[in-house]
């Protein structure tokens, strides 16, 4: 994948090869804004997940925070946090190692129980009487300290984000510059907003009149391991810029960069018992997050199933209607149809596929070819996805890092071999890695598969795993169908350079990311400000998306204020 990026002084920036050689390729003239202070110094260009390219001087400074994750971070013991105190649990703790190597221990935390979710409840439910009150210019300040802690810290949290997650280094100092722009794009609007507070008209003579937004109270944060700093930090920002208070349960899976974002949040001025970090098993909270009754919302990022079962029980057991902000994954589809720019078509759908190992709820992983370029386009994907190199995600050259945990490397097996006896036929890939220096961690080929009936389950589940099932079809309506049947609608996107076919693919489309001619990731690399992330049918709950200018609204309910003046005469 060359990069040759334009740039208004024409610098050239390294970036990060789907096959570790030739270190550029080609991308659209986008300009992005300085990125300051990141580590102390400037880079020259902001790191994303559609460009994935950066300023040379960023590769030592992340080897540098590998090292120092490794000597101080990694094998410690770590606490909850609850009412700003630590909490160590009587029921033990769990031990989280690396899917890069199961011999790193990246720490030993916290085995949390009903008792604790109880605790943090009450304490954020004290805290909120203050922080519900709280001035929304001073959120907004505390928050803009709080970004410039992450920006300081960028490289440590994403050092301890490849350990724990997996994930290579660009992609991972690419969720840091989110979770950054995100909180500058929310403290922004709320500024331009001027907090959301409105003046009305008079509904009669006398009568002043405003919207004021009001906080619900306390807010249960779920988060997901494949985005573990961007995805718990954009409810947490939903939630506490708005005057609430959180209780946050992250993954078992990233505990480590929780507690990294836990204290950056303290240290940034979010007062004690706003903020409460519990960690471990899932069962051992769910119950008392749905029915206790001073919870005022859940926000979850996750399975259908997990999400579903959520919004059922949080629906009857509570005693009236509260909000729950979902987003549940997604089945997402590319269209590559004959007027397509092959070249970018390829780039694009690899990119989509296969970044983090297709762990992502927008990447692709269903193809649909028209039936007239089908073989050709099919030829030089197979050929591009074979150069991809996987390997630690430690290393400069690799992209494709491990798969998060044992289950999911047997999930893969699953999969390909379901694949197999349905007729499926493999054209790359298909293979756990175990030899070498893949011994010791969860490493499995990017693959392509043709021929899978598309009656079959593997159509319509999420796998989040580097399998992409491609298609044909023979007219775009047809393409449309079939990329519609389904019970998801995250993200999607087209190849084409027909206006027209572009058009129609916007109307026609049932997904709430859309995407056309994007090299950089056909379905993927949503960003604040630029794209709502916001999923339709099964894969949201709201129809208003992080990233985007609504978001904050599902965080605060609205009150009409009224005051009758005295009127003379």
């Amino acid at each position: 994948m060359a990069i040759f990026y334009h740039h208004r002084v024409s610098l050239c920036y390294a970036g990060l090869r789907l096959d570790g050689q030739d270190p550029w390729i080609v991308i659209p003239d986008y300009i992005f804004p300085t990125v300051d202070n990141i580590g102390g110094e400037k880079l020259s260009s902001k790191i994303t997940y559609v460009t994935l390219i950066a300023d040379e001087t960023i590769h030592p400074k992340y080897e540098e925070a590998l090292a120092r994750v490794e000597k101080d971070l990694l094998g410690k013991r770590y606490p909850m946090y609850i009412g700003g105190r630590e909490i160590y649990s009587e029921r033990g703790e769990f031990e989280k190692r690396s899917p890069i190597d199961i011999d790193i221990v990246v720490g030993r935390f916290q085995k949390g129980s009903r008792e604790h979710a109880l605790e943090a409840i009450k304490s954020a439910h004290e805290a909120f009487k203050e922080w519900g009150e709280s001035d929304w210019k001073e959120r907004v300040r505390i928050f803009r300290k709080i970004a410039d802690l992450i920006e300081r810290r960028a490289f440590d949290l994403a050092a301890a984000i490849t350990y724990e997650v997996g994930k290579n280094r660009l992609e991972a100092i690419a969720e840091v510059y989110e979770a950054i722009d995100a909180i500058r794009y929310y403290t922004d609007l709320m500024e331009r907003e001027n907090g959301y507070v409105r003046r009305m008209m008079p509904g009669a003579p006398g009568e002043e009149t405003w919207s004021i937004p009001r906080p619900y109270g306390v807010w249960i944060v779920i988060s997901p391991f494949n985005f573990p700093l961007m995805l718990a930090n954009g409810m947490m920002l939903g939630a506490l810029l708005t005057g609430n208070t959180v209780v946050w349960k992250p993954t078992s899976e990233a505990p480590l960069t929780a507690t990294l974002l836990y204290n950056i949040y303290i240290d940034g001025g979010i007062p004690p018992g706003v903020l409460n970090l519990v960690t471990g098993p899932g069962e051992e909270f769910e119950d008392v997050f749905v029915s206790n009754k001073l919870v005022g919302g859940i926000a979850f990022t996750g399975s259908r199933d997990v999400g579903m079962r959520l919004y059922r029980r949080f629906t009857t057991e509570q005693p009236y209607p509260k909000p729950i902000v979902l987003e549940m994954g997604s089945k997402n589809p590319t269209i590559v149809t004959s007027k397509a720019d092959l070249d970018k078509a390829v780039e694009g759908t690899v990119r989509a596929a296969f970044g983090y190992g297709g762990q992502k709820c927008s990447a692709t992983s269903r193809l649909y070819v028209e039936k007239s370029i089908k073989d050709e386009f099919v030829s030089r994907l197979v050929e591009r996805v074979k150069r991809i190199v996987v390997g630690d995600p430690r290393k400069r050259e690799v992209f494709l890092g491990p798969v998060i945990n044992r289950r999911a490397l047997e999930n893969f097996k699953r999969y390909v071999e379901d694949a197999i006896a349905s007729g499926g036929r493999i054209l790359v890939g298909g293979r756990v890695l175990q030899e070498g220096i893949f011994s010791k961690g969860f490493y499995v080929e990017p693959t392509v598969i043709e021929g899978v009936p598309e009656d079959h389950y593997l159509w319509r589940q999420e796998l989040f795993l580097p399998i992409l099932l491609v298609s044909e079809f023979r007219t775009l309506e047809e393409a449309l169908e079939k990329a519609n049947n389904t019970e998801y609608g995250l993200t999607a996107g087209i190849f084409s350079e027909d206006e027209n076919e572009i058009q129609y693919f916007f109307s026609k489309i049932e997904f709430g990311v859309t995407y056309a001619n994007r090299r950089g990731g056909s379905t993927t690399g949503a960003w604040p400000g630029a794209q709502t992330f916001v999923g339709w049918k099964a894969s949201g709950a709201t129809g208003r998306g992080v990233g985007g200018p609504y978001y904050l609204l599902n965080y605060f309910r609205e009150q009409a204020r009224t005051i009758v003046r005295e009127t003379k005469g």
